[in-house]
């Protein structure tokens, strides 16, 4: 059955609402709306117009080369693809061994800074523009600019509080961006006592930002309540990495999936199951592919991962402030799963206090300034590695053949998990307000403040195994589309449409790939 907002009708008869590029986000993409002549909304899509293809051309390079590689996927969140495929790689390293207590923390170290600074950049520079001054406010207005001309020092603590986390990058690791550090099997040099007290320097100042940043994000959301608990809220599961005790962890772990009721589906997941658990479905108006749970089928079975995820699904956290926080997202939500979108904002700033609590725990750890940086074991030819990335559950799989190649790469990263959530938030919002309605910039706004919710980062997610569904166009010097040529993912070809208008190419006038 189509979606209440994919009806059959004639898309000639349709008008077409475009939001190109969707703004404020990491990446490229396009929302497309159709509407009838009473503006009633037929179809709304969010399509990723951008492809990477980061699996196919690390195939053939040695392993060791691969967790520096695929960190070049973004220059937002490259700690942690460094990360998942060092976790990945240490398989071939050291086998079902485990890595020495200081690599281990100086990773996590590293990956809470990350946390901490991404979550930072997105809600201060990204998502408060919205917040604070609303969804239709002039769009000259509505940015970080605004915000420091109007909430200064709010915004210098929201840039300091990336710097402090991007510091602890640069010093484990080189450079803010793109640095290693991190390698198959260890960590490629120790954290110097110096470099460990200019981190201790200013993080009670961090914590006591994050808390204020926290009350912020919770007070905006409580605040409009009403509008905003009903905007983009929608059923799903939530998915995140849980330790045994079911305590949220963003390094290590097993996969736990809820309902939206609150109702366990899955629990203590091996990561290394993962392709038992999930299926990726390909749709041909997009290069991002659409998760699911195997069992539940796409229909039923897709979910979202990220901070709200974290917060839903986690029995408590290990840290005391943010613990605190937590219990009372989740009072509010009187114990069941918070599923409004805009509650992201919430649980992503007690993720944030959560990063800077276990930043301070780990700098008076003495295993921190450890030397031990590499174990040893009985290497394997396949390794899995999961993190819990900004904006969700990340998963790299690898395998290398007998000369240490690469032979085999599969990227399931978070913003690809929340594929369907955000196209979910995308028919929701245009159900609401645009339906009826004159189309004004601020309606527009409304749209991309549901995808900003999820904080997606489309250059991470557009990658392949296999073959992914391709369309070639031909078109001729005086706009007439020549001819169309249809790639399946089984390799068959099709011409669906030929001699056909520039009018003729819109996405929701192709024909369904699996017709």
């Amino acid at each position: 059955m189509p979606h209440p907002l994919e009806t059959a009708a004639d898309p000639a008869s349709l008008n077409r609402v475009v939001i190109e590029p969707v703004s404020r986000v990491e990446g490229h993409g396009k929302v497309t709306l159709l509407l009838d002549d009473n503006r009633k909304v037929h179809q709304a899509r969010l399509h990723i117009v951008e492809f990477r293809g980061f699996e196919r051309f690390i195939q053939g390079r040695p392993y060791w080369e691969v967790p520096t590689l695929v960190q070049r996927l973004c220059g937002i969140c490259p700690v942690s693809h460094l990360l998942a495929a060092s976790k990945a790689c240490d398989a071939f390293v050291i086998g079902t061994g485990r890595i020495t207590p200081t690599v281990e923390k100086l990773r996590r170290l590293l990956h809470f800074a990350q946390v901490l600074q991404s979550n930072a950049l997105h809600f201060f520079h990204l998502a408060s523009p919205d917040l604070l001054f609303g969804f239709d406010d002039a769009v000259a207005h509505r940015n970080i600019v605004g915000v420091l001309q109007d909430e200064r020092e709010l915004g210098l603590q929201g840039i300091r509080m990336r710097k402090y986390g991007q510091e602890i990058i640069r010093l484990l690791t080189g450079k803010r961006v793109h640095g290693t550090g991190s390698v198959p099997g260890g960590f490629n040099k120790p954290l110097s006592m110096a470099d460990r007290d200019l981190m201790r320097a200013d993080i009670d100042q961090i914590i006591t930002w994050c808390e204020g940043a926290l009350q912020l994000a919770r007070d905006l959301f409580l605040r409009g309540q009403a509008a905003q608990g009903r905007f983009a809220n929608f059923d799903s599961g939530f998915m995140s990495l849980v330790r045994p005790d079911g305590a949220a962890d963003l390094y290590d772990g097993t996969l736990r999936v809820k309902d939206a009721q609150g109702q366990l589906i899955v629990d203590q997941v091996d990561v290394h199951d993962y392709q038992q658990l999930i299926v990726e479905e390909v749709k041909p108006w997009t290069y991002m592919k659409f998760p699911h749970l195997r069992a539940l089928g796409p229909e039923h079975g897709w979910y979202r991962v990220g901070p709200l995820a974290r917060i839903n699904n986690a029995t408590h956290l290990d840290t005391p402030r943010a613990e605190a926080a937590r219990a009372e997202f989740i009072a509010w939500g009187n114990g069941r799963p918070v599923t409004a979108s805009l509650a992201q904002h919430w649980a992503r700033m007690i993720d944030t206090l959560h990063c800077a609590e276990g930043i301070a725990r780990l700098l008076n750890d003495p295993d921190i300034t450890g030397t031990d940086l590499m174990a040893t074991g009985t290497p394997l030819r396949e390794g899995i590695g999961v993190i819990e990335a900004p904006r969700g559950t990340l998963l790299h799989h690898y395998r290398i053949g007998d000369n240490d190649l690469v032979e085999y790469a599969n990227l399931i990263v978070s913003t690809t998990h929340n594929n369907t959530a955000m196209n979910e938030a995308v028919r929701s919002v245009a159900a609401e307000y645009f339906d009826g309605r004159e189309v004004t910039e601020g309606l527009l706004n409304h749209i991309e403040v549901a995808i900003r919710a999820y904080d997606p980062c489309l250059s991470c997610a557009t990658h392949a195994v296999g073959k992914m569904p391709l369309r070639i166009e031909v078109v001729e010097a005086d706009g007439q589309l020549a001819d169309v040529l249809l790639k399946h993912e089984d390799g068959t070809l099709e011409r669906p449409l030929a001699h056909a208008t520039l009018a003729d190419r819109t996405p929701a006038n192709w024909p369904p790939l699996d017709a």
